[in-house]
């Protein structure tokens, strides 16, 4: 079920409903209703994959019981089976037929043939994020930060949450675990901002996002055609695309989440406000990068033994990121070339400025060094994307040589107009807001804020009237 969908805004108002009205006595009644849901939600798309989510559910959590042994050789054996559990699930679903086809390719330069068995099933929505889900929940208690969850129900309901089970945020057991087992109550204040993030989310997903996809999508796949300057801006028309989508779609899981008593993690913090890439990175993504850093980075050694290993784990967590993303050799460059672009302000110990910081706070506009360092990093990210866009590596290449080399003739006007015009918009709001992702800034003024709500809601309501289509997949289920 998509979050865009017809569906979706049926869905979550039963649940609601339910939720609070005849549920709402019993957190274990409520959380048997989520549970009853998030299976609904996820077996829309494909009821067939439900064996899957169930039985991964199911081992992770008996895996818990075992990795909390006290014999420590038995708790270590039983993590390793419950890593290659997961990863080896991700491996047959996420990975097999690449590294089949790379295996086959590497036998044909050397003269042998190999014609090894291909895998006709389709990729499972939300595969990347509820296994990460099983695996940070073996390693907390293998590690002592958390006791295994006795009550099955808790903690199906940790891994499958309906807000968050196909795209994230991916969450950690000892935040929203805790919010499963206790008592909720309905907030007011809450479940305002929860309105408030769902009204923002589907403007990002469906006026700006999906809009900028018709000529994105147009440029990327006849770049044989068009102009340099019509690159540059399919690039940078990428890149806020599935900036308006992902962070779209966890502004509208968020702000389910939040009608329903939940506070889900941050993902996003305005990253396009950064100014560099290290400062980038701590608001893109930041389940996944915290995930990253925490479960491979730390145990990698993190930054402890020496800026040679500093180096090899960083290049190590961008590369794996990239192949998190897809079985393909254009998202493991693309983290390679963000581990480059990460690497001198590591050198030079200049990766923790601005951590914590917001950037021009207490000001309309930035400074101009700051605007130029947003803008240098923007480049940098949109010129990534093209990598992560592009269908493959010869692609990306011919699409930046022909960026280059097609001086002959302007870009097209339409796609200035079709970018331009959406992003302008966006971009100014997007800076009106950048205080806080979850609460998000609006007038004082009673009336003006309804008339606001009004024309955001009557802007993508007719926006999907004009379209004509069914709504669109968000980007990040292909991950």
């Amino acid at each position: 079920m998509l979050f865009n969908s017809p569906e979706y805004f049926i869905f979550l108002p039963i649940v609601f409903i339910l939720y609070w009205f005849l549920f709402s006595k019993s957190v274990k009644n409520q959380n048997i209703l989520i549970l009853i849901a998030s299976y609904c939600f996820y077996g829309w798309w494909s009821w067939k994959f439900l064996f899957l989510l169930a039985i991964s559910t199911i081992v992770d959590y008996l895996f818990g019981f075992a990795v909390a042994s006290d014999n420590k050789k038995k708790a270590k054996l039983f993590l390793k089976i419950a890593l290659i559990n997961n990863l080896g699930i991700l491996g047959i679903f996420k990975y097999y037929n690449f590294f089949a086809d790379q295996i086959r390719q590497g036998a044909e330069m050397i003269g042998m043939h190999l014609d090894p068995i291909i895998l006709q099933i389709a990729l499972p929505i939300g595969i990347s994020f509820y296994t990460f889900h099983g695996i940070s929940y073996v390693f907390d208690i293998y590690r002592g930060t958390r006791k295994p969850v006795k009550n099955f129900i808790e903690y199906a309901v940790f891994v499958c949450f309906f807000p968050l089970l196909v795209a994230g945020p991916i969450e950690r057991a000892n935040h929203l675990l805790p919010q499963v087992q206790t008592k909720r109550f309905f907030r007011y204040t809450q479940a305002v901002e929860g309105c408030k993030l769902i009204l923002w989310g589907m403007f990002k997903k469906v006026v700006v996002a999906d809009t900028i996809a018709i000529s994105v999508d147009e440029i990327f796949g006849h770049y044989q055609i068009h102009s340099s300057t019509t690159l540059i801006l399919g690039a940078i028309g990428y890149t806020f695309q599935i900036y308006c989508d992902f962070s779209g779609y966890t502004d509208i899981a968020i702000g389910s989440a939040k009608l329903l008593g939940f506070e889900l993690l941050s993902n996003f913090k305005f990253p396009f406000f950064s100014r560099n890439v290290a400062e980038f990175w701590r608001k893109w993504h930041i389940s996944l990068t915290s995930w990253f850093r925490d479960y491979l980075y730390i145990p990698l050694g993190g930054s402890k033994n020496g800026k040679n290993i500093v180096i090899r784990n960083t290049f190590i967590i961008f590369i794996v990121s990239g192949l998190w993303h897809g079985a393909n050799w254009t998202f493991i460059l693309w983290g390679l070339i963000n581990a480059i672009g990460f690497l001198p302000l590591l050198l030079f110990n200049k990766n923790r400025m601005y951590v914590n910081e917001i950037i021009a706070e207490n000001k309309t506009l930035p400074t101009l060094k700051e605007f130029f360092q947003m803008l240098t990093t923007f480049g940098f990210i949109a010129f990534s994307k093209i990598f992560f866009r592009s269908q493959s590596v010869t692609d990306a290449f011919r699409y930046i040589q022909r960026i280059f080399t097609n001086h002959n003739h302007p870009g097209e006007f339409l796609f200035y107009i079709n970018i331009v015009y959406v992003t302008a918009p966006f971009i100014v709001l997007d800076w009106w807001f950048r205080k806080d992702e979850r609460k998000l800034k609006m007038p004082h003024n009673k009336i003006l804020r309804y008339i606001l709500y009004f024309l955001f809601t009557m802007i993508i309501l007719s926006t999907l009237f004009l379209r004509e289509k069914d709504a669109t997949n968000f980007i990040y289920f292909q991950f």
